[in-house]
C-alpha cells in the first residue's frame, strides 16, 4: 500500500512541475509563460525638491515650487518579472544628478528676494538602488483566455517600494567643488547645538511612482515612468536650519576646513540677515527628487517555436 501512494505522490509532483513549466503560444513564433523576465536600460531627466531656489514668488509647497530650470540627465539599468502582467517586482540602478541655487531668482522682488539674497547654492551626484512592485490594475479586469485574444499592447501600471541611494551636497567656490557635509555648516555634531545631529549620505528612500508599459514585439519592450522618491532627510542640499556662530568652526574643523567653512556657510548678499541663530533652511518640510524615465528592455524567457 505504501508503495502505491508512494507512486502516486511521484507522478502528482511530476505532473504539477510540468504544469506550472508550461509555456504557451505567444503568438505564431514564440511561446511565452506566466512569468516575464525582462532585463532593459533607461534614461530621462531627473530633479529636486529642496530649500533652494525655487519658483519666483512666494515659496510654495511641494511640486508647486519646482524649477525646471534644475532639470538634469539620468540613467540606469533593471531586471524585473511580471506575473501574467499583473503583478511584478524588479531590483534597479540609478544614476543622476541634481542641483539649485538661488541665484536662479534673479530680479523677483517679491517675498522670494530673501531666498535670492540669501545666495546659496549645490549640486550632488545621486546613486540609487531599489526594488520595486508593479502592479498592472487593467489586466485584473481582462477576461480574455490566455489561449485566445492577444492582450493589449498597452499596460498603464503603478509602483511603489523602498530604495538605498547614496548623495554628496558640494557648493562651488572658486571653481573647485567643495563636500559640504565634513564642514558642518550648521553646527551639526557641535556640542553647543545638541539639536543638530550629522546626517549621514547613504541613506533609505521611498519612491512611488506611475508609468505606462508598451510592448513593442514578442522580444522588446518599452516603458514611461515618473517616480518620487520621499526621503528622511532635509539636508540633500546641506540646508535646513539656522546659521551658527562662525568662530565654532576653528574648534570643530581643521584649519583649513574652518577656512572654507566660513566662506560657505554665509554667502549672503545683504549683511545682517545671516546672524547666528537666523533662519537659513526650513527644516519642517524634508527634501525630495524624482525622475521621469523612458525604458527599453528585452524579453529573456520568450523561446522561439520554430
Amino acid at each position: 500500500m505504501a508503495k502505491k501512494w508512494l507512486t502516486i505522490l511521484c507522478i502528482s509532483m511530476l505532473f504539477s512541475k510540468n504544469i506550472n513549466a508550461q509555456y504557451y503560444y505567444y503568438n505564431d513564433d514564440y511561446y511565452g509563460s506566466d512569468v516575464d523576465i525582462e532585463f532593459g536600460v533607461s534614461t530621462g531627466i531627473m530633479n529636486s525638491l529642496t530649500d533652494l531656489g525655487g519658483k519666483k514668488g512666494l515659496g510654495k509647497g511641494f511640486i508647486k515650487d519646482l524649477n525646471w530650470k534644475n532639470t538634469q540627465t539620468q540613467g540606469g539599468f533593471f531586471f524585473s518579472g511580471l506575473y501574467q502582467n499583473k503583478v511584478g517586482f524588479r531590483m534597479e540602478a540609478t544614476f543622476g544628478k541634481v542641483k539649485g541655487y538661488d541665484s536662479i531668482l534673479s530680479g523677483d522682488n517679491s517675498e522670494a528676494k530673501n531666498r535670492y539674497n540669501r545666495n546659496l547654492s549645490f549640486r550632488s551626484p545621486l546613486f540609487e538602488i531599489s526594488t520595486l512592485a508593479e502592479i498592472h490594475p487593467m489586466s485584473f479586469f481582462n477576461t480574455a483566455d490566455d489561449f485566445g485574444a492577444e492582450p493589449s499592447r498597452f499596460s498603464p501600471y503603478l509602483l511603489a517600494g523602498v530604495g538605498l541611494f547614496t548623495f554628496k551636497p558640494q557648493a562651488n567656490l572658486n571653481g573647485v567643488w567643495v563636500d559640504l557635509e565634513p564642514l558642518r555648516l550648521e553646527g551639526q555634531g557641535f556640542s553647543q547645538y545638541p539639536e543638530k545631529k550629522r546626517y549621514k549620505t547613504t541613506q533609505i528612500n521611498v519612491p512611488v511612482g506611475l508609468g505606462l508599459k508598451y510592448e513593442i514585439g514578442a522580444l522588446a519592450t518599452a516603458r514611461a515612468e515618473i517616480v518620487h522618491r520621499f526621503l528622511s532627510t532635509d539636508y540633500l542640499d546641506d540646508v535646513s536650519t539656522t546659521y551658527v556662530d562662525p568662530t565654532l568652526f576653528a574648534t570643530y574643523l581643521t584649519p583649513t576646513q574652518a577656512a572654507i567653512a566660513n566662506i560657505l556657510h554665509n554667502r549672503s548678499l545683504v549683511s545682517g540677515t545671516s546672524n547666528p541663530g537666523s533662519i537659513r533652511g526650513d527644516s519642517k518640510d524634508k527634501d525630495a527628487y524624482f525622475s521621469i524615465n523612458f525604458k527599453l528592455s528585452i524579453m529573456l524567457n520568450r523561446k522561439r517555436i520554430h
